[in-house]
């Protein structure tokens, strides 16, 4: 007895069996989550902190050397990367694949636990770290902005409203708030006020800090009521501040507004973001490492019509960038493909067979296998992507083979005389080993693929076990439906149609015009073989010369862009710098939305570059790909005076922990940090020489001017005056110190120190 054989004596069995299995697939397919590519998110973790006005050596030596410190005794770790800019440090750990990402976070919130005694007191809050790739592509990207209200308003519902629910969401990992511009009260004291009146900025600092608090003043528990102690110490819009008293001078009350003035603005004057040329307030939204991008993206849209009921109408907010547009066209794509492919085997099949049950019975086991590999998918925690969609398009000229194999071989004995049961139980027990061993020759050709390491493995693997699952079950199918099919449905049919006729005909010809060919091969065997050899030969030349890379160039239409300007390049100038880009490349016929953010911070971004985001416009409306879209944009870019846009297509795939300006990365390492700093520009210089490499660019940044001081400390020392009272001073006026703070139900907000703008220079 065969394999087949208890199958075959049960046809309601196997058929209720079947339908069973197909009834799962069929479940476990609407549960698939839709992805452009199998999950290879490196474990990656960032880590930030902020100290406004602190020099990116002060950064560097202060607030990373001592969490590096810490970091580096984590396992695990693969790769450490710092970048340190003016008032912010941003650490990227990156994780070996096999290790469990919220396991990692745990370490590194007990390694910045364990660093903060070393880092230092007047951070004015400790490192916060995230789950995200920086180098991923944002998800969805969003835009608030207003025609009527202050742009500091806008971005107070912006964070305060809409960027902290979004960040609750499952799946999104981190909102990013471009360009912000959150309130604050700008206290500016004129420095020849200050001194005409015997006065330092630090007297003023020290006044301000004093001025307003929030802090428990206790109750009254009377006889009969209890009553809450509340005052006005608190001082919460700038002309309140006005009218605060700094000091006394011979008698008289010294106030804000004599030795200055005190505004409503910004926190930080030195950000900025627009959105398809108009100012307003990013947030840029990264999912996490592993979650479901369609599934997140949607969670997200959901909520937005929640929100919109806690900010004014008068604010609009904006869909700038949405990834799951062009991850849904490519998965309906490939999804096409599939069905196309499927039935263009049938027809095939049909071609070849001729008959309607011998047509039939083979092709029920295409969808049936592939079906039911939707129920394994599920199981192991895969995804409908290009790859898995590709593995299941490929299986299906594997999984029509067997039991066309079974049902030949059973069709055989019926031509012979025997009755169609007899024939399925005599032919599935001659070819049931043979369809077993072919499945299994099959699967083992992906073995290889299953055991690779690295993202190359974890890319391919799904690839692999779909394609292996897609395989197997079609060899079930073959060996328990196709015979009992074939024993109630299969006939021997002694009349044949025109059309079978034809293809007879035509089948001969082709049999006899391939005996004739292979007779005059043989004949000039020599010659033969030489084609042979020439054939390898041309072989091994088309490989040695055809381009090689790590993965195709994708077009999602999204481009990445990052600009550069010189590095003792001011804001205002870097400002009007930038808004020339945005005018050239919103004018490009390709570009269906634009947004660029300028300022020194989040992602280790530097006064002197910016961000931008480029959304082409779907396939149907535009001509260029991604790519031609970057070469057009060049020489416009050119002709934009001081600065330059670096261009590159977004990826579904990208290796390292940050986000660089080209497509490719270099590091160079050294102990020596002086050594460093020497021989880095050498090597860059030496790279722009080539003529294969383009955009060569590098982010060290070490040739901005400084105003160094130098502290004469003898005479310091005379006049009772420490370095560190120099620095405060200096902080004072250049740094935008924080001085305080002040609270509201919403949130908390700074008073900023500095000396008018117009003095800085």
């Amino acid at each position: 007895m065969s394999l087949s054989t208890p199958f075959i004596r049960r046809p309601i069995g196997t058929s209720l069996l079947m339908a069973a299995l197909l009834l799962v697939g069929i479940a476990a397919y609407p549960f698939l989550p839709v992805a452009p590519l199998p999950n290879i998110d490196f474990p990656t973790i960032a880590v930030t902190a902020q100290f406004p006005g602190a020099s990116p050596e002060t950064m560097a030596a202060t607030v990373a050397t001592p969490l590096e410190q810490q970091f580096a005794t984590i396992p695990g770790v693969s790769q450490m990367t710092s970048l340190s800019v003016l008032g912010y440090t941003q650490i990227i750990l990156q994780f070996e694949l096999s290790r469990n990402i919220d396991g990692a976070a745990g370490d590194v919130q007990a390694a910045i636990n364990a660093a903060s005694g070393q880092l230092p007191k007047n951070l004015p809050s400790p490192p916060s770290y995230y789950k995200v790739n920086p180098s991923d592509s944002p998800v969805l990207l969003l835009a608030m902005q207003s025609d009527t209200l202050p742009i500091t308003e806008v971005d107070d519902y912006a964070e305060n409203v809409v960027s902290q629910q979004l960040s609750q969401i499952s799946g999104v990992a981190q909102v990013l708030v471009a360009g912000q511009q959150k309130p604050a009260v700008r206290v500016r004291a004129d420095p020849a006020k200050l001194a005409a009146m015997g006065m330092t900025l630090e007297d003023v600092r020290s006044a301000l800090m004093e001025t307003t608090v929030d802090n428990p003043k206790g109750s009254i528990d009377g006889p009969k009521r209890s009553f809450t102690v509340f005052d006005n110490d608190q001082l919460t819009h700038a002309a309140e501040y006005q009218n605060v008293i700094v000091t006394y001078r011979n008698g008289g009350p010294v106030r804000v507004r004599d030795i200055g003035s005190a505004i409503d603005g910004a926190q930080n004057r030195e950000l900025a973001a627009w959105q398809n040329g108009k100012r307003g307030i990013l947030l840029v939204i990264f999912k996490q490492p592993g979650a479901n991008v369609i599934d997140t993206v949607e969670r997200v849209k959901r909520k937005l019509p929640q929100l919109e009921a806690a900010y004014p109408p008068s604010i609009h907010l904006y869909t700038l960038v949405d990834r799951t547009q062009t991850i849904r066209a490519s998965v309906d794509d490939v999804e096409f493909t599939l069905i196309l492919s499927v039935v263009l085997v049938v027809l095939v099949v049909f071609l070849f067979l001729r008959t309607f049950w011998a047509t039939i019975i083979p092709s029920v086991a295409i969808p049936l296998a592939l079906i039911c590999t939707f129920a394994g998918m599920y199981a192991l925690g895969y995804s409908l992507d290009n790859l898995s969609l590709m593995a299941l398009t490929i299986a299906v000229g594997f999984v029509v083979d067997d039991a066309i194999v079974m049902l030949e071989n059973i069709f055989r004995h019926i031509e012979g005389g025997m009755r169609p049961l007899e024939a399925a139980l005599k032919g599935a027990g001659e070819i049931g080993f043979t369809i077993v061993s072919i499945s299994l020759s099959l699967v083992a050709v992906f073995i290889p693929l299953l055991f690779m390491s690295g993202i190359i493995g974890r890319l391919f693997r799904e690839f692999a076990v779909t394609l292996s699952l897609a395989v197997l079950i079609s060899g079930v199918v073959s060996l328990t439906l196709t015979p009992m099919m074939c024993s109630r449905f299969l006939r021997h049919e002694t009349k044949h149609s025109l059309f079978y006729d034809i293809m007879e005909r035509l089948f001969d010809g082709m049999v006899a015009f391939y005996a004739r060919t292979l007779a005059v091969a043989l004949r000039f065997r020599l010659l033969t073989l030489l084609s042979f050899i020439a054939t390898v030969a041309v072989t091994v030349y088309l490989y040695i010369v055809i381009p090689k890379g790590f993965f195709p160039q994708q077009d999602i239409g999204l481009i990445i862009g990052m600009a550069d300007a010189a590095q003792d390049v001011s804001f205002d100038e870097m400002y009007h710098r930038q808004e020339a880009i945005n005018d050239v490349v919103m004018h490009d016929a390709n570009v269906q939305s634009f947004t660029a953010y300028v300022g020194a911070g989040a992602g280790g971004q530097t006064g002197n570059s910016s961000r931008a985001y480029i959304n082409l416009k779907p396939w149907g409306e535009r001509k260029l790909t991604a790519q031609q879209v970057i070469e057009e944009l060049r020489p416009k870019l050119a002709q934009v005076p001081g600065v330059r846009l670096y261009l590159q297509a977004a990826q579904d795939i990208r290796v390292g922990g940050r986000l660089s300006r080209t497509m490719y990365e270099y590091t160079l390492q050294d102990p020596d940090l002086g050594e460093l700093y020497a021989w880095a520009p050498r090597v860059l210089e030496r790279l722009k020489t080539e003529p294969l490499l383009r955009d060569v660019a590098t982010d060290q940044q070490m040739a901005g001017t400084t105003a160094t001081l130098v502290i004469d400390r003898d005479k310091a020392a005379m006049y009772g005056i420490e370095p560190q009272q120099i620095d405060d001073i200096l902080y004072d006026a250049f740094g935008q110190r924080e001085v305080t703070q002040y609270f509201t139900q919403l949130n908390y907000y700074y008073v900023i120190l500095e000396v008018p703008p117009a003095l800085e220079g």
